[in-house]
């Protein structure tokens, strides 16, 4: 027996991502909650920029991240994507321990509409267009609202599928695999790092110390 083909819990987020998703799981949350109000309008906006900030992180991750973090070994072309659809109506999955295309192409989806949210938003601060920009900014913010609905609805479903609890996966970093498949650093100073600019951003916004994105 091959022991290297032996499943077992390895690492493959990175704390970097896990950070990442988790913060935008609050900066997304918080940002959607505050909307409404004008008494927390600085929240909102600290909520929204924070979270654009962090995606403008995960490009660059993207690039210079750890193997499962980097776009090259997630983004697939329209074919591959189609054949993954096909394949979760049979019993060959996806075997990647990283995002399947689907997967990835929700991650995008919902990275370039967090971006356009922020550039609506701050245009819509500056009266940009009017009503017009507002009406986007509550459109795209809706359409993202959906798409995170939809990855929540699939990562339940998938972890049944797989058999293998994919959102725990995201706090742990770890995943069901083989001991070669395992990422070696964790990169929690990055991981550390990023929270600590997230929270000065934030702080920088709600404080009022960036008035050219809040007037």
């Amino acid at each position: 027996m091959n022991l290297s083909n032996l499943k077992q819990s390895v690492l493959v987020w990175d704390f970097p991502v896990r950070v990442f998703h988790w913060l935008l799981v609050i900066s997304f949350a918080g940002a959607w909650l505050t909307s409404e109000s004008e008494s927390q309008q600085m929240i909102h906006y600290a909520f929204g920029y924070s979270a654009c900030a962090l995606v403008l992180f995960r490009v660059i991750w993207g690039l210079v991240g750890t193997r499962y973090a980097r776009f090259t070994e997630f983004i697939k072309g329209p074919a591959e994507t189609v054949r993954h659809i096909k394949s979760l109506l049979t019993d060959n999955q996806h075997l990647g321990l990283g995002h399947n295309p689907v997967g990835a192409l929700a991650m995008l989806s919902l990275m370039v509409l967090i971006l356009l949210i922020g550039l609506t938003g701050y245009w819509s601060v500056k009266e940009f267009l009017g009503d017009l920009m507002i009406g986007a900014h509550e459109t795209i913010s809706s359409i993202a609202l959906g798409v995170v609905l939809i990855h929540m609805a699939a990562a339940i479903i998938m972890s049944f599928m797989q058999k293998e609890n994919l959102i725990l996966s995201m706090f742990t970093g770890k995943k069901e695999g083989a001991i070669e498949q395992e990422i070696q650093y964790p990169m929690y100073w990055v991981g550390i790092s990023l929270a600590i600019g997230w929270a000065y951003s934030f702080y920088l916004v709600l404080s009022g110390a960036l008035p050219a994105l809040t007037q």
